[in-house]
């Protein structure tokens, strides 16, 4: 029997197309599907990894997590989560020997400080470090500030502050972190995620 190319193509898609849906076992899909995570409240969010924003739902149940997965009602990723997205739940929980989830023992959970010339870090409230840091850029900003470069020309900058945008931050997020920047007087930003 001779077969020309295109037919060998076309009958090779049919069968691999048939094999396919057959591993499917579609209404087994379909009933676990519309099993759900029982007891627990779903809250959506957004994915902290790059800023992408696919949304998550994380289900809920004593105030802890107990599962994510993607959303299907997010225009972004419309359910489908890349493997740090799928990853999302090991943010805060690792496994233990019996393969419990347990909370992450590497998780920060507290500000800490590391004074000048110090060894050690100390732990801090968040109002004293908000203030710190807020103070610091004031300071900096206003010893560092440029109305005119050599030439005259009106500038309005400081260079002696840059910041690396996160790609942990959705992009309503990094737009108001770029504004404030601007409004600063700040030209060296970047963003790490270069979407």
């Amino acid at each position: 029997m001779k077969i020309s190319r295109r037919d060998f193509l076309k009958l090779t898609g049919a069968v691999a197309g048939t094999a396919a849906l057959a591993g499917l076992g579609l209404p087994e899909t379909a009933e676990a599907a519309a099993v759900p995570i029982q007891y627990a409240k779903e809250v959506t969010t957004i994915c902290p990894y790059c800023s992408v924003g696919c949304g998550i739902i994380c289900y809920v149940q004593n105030n802890k997590i107990v599962g994510a997965e993607g959303d299907p009602d997010h225009p972004i990723n419309e359910g489908a989560l890349c493997s740090k997205g799928s990853s999302v739940f090991n943010l805060s929980y690792i496994y233990d020997q019996q393969n419990n989830a347990i909370p992450h023992p590497g998780r920060m959970r507290k500000v800490l400080y590391r004074p000048p010339r110090a060894d050690s870090w100390q732990e801090v409230d968040w109002e004293w470090a908000l203030e710190q840091i807020a103070k610091r850029i004031k300071e900096t900003r206003d010893s560092t500030f440029e109305m005119r470069d050599e030439n005259n020309v009106v500038v309005n900058r400081t260079k002696a502050i840059a910041h690396l945008g996160s790609a942990t931050c959705h992009n309503e997020e990094n737009y108001l972190y770029h504004k404030m920047l601007r409004a600063l007087g700040v030209i060296n930003i970047d963003h790490c995620a270069r979407l």
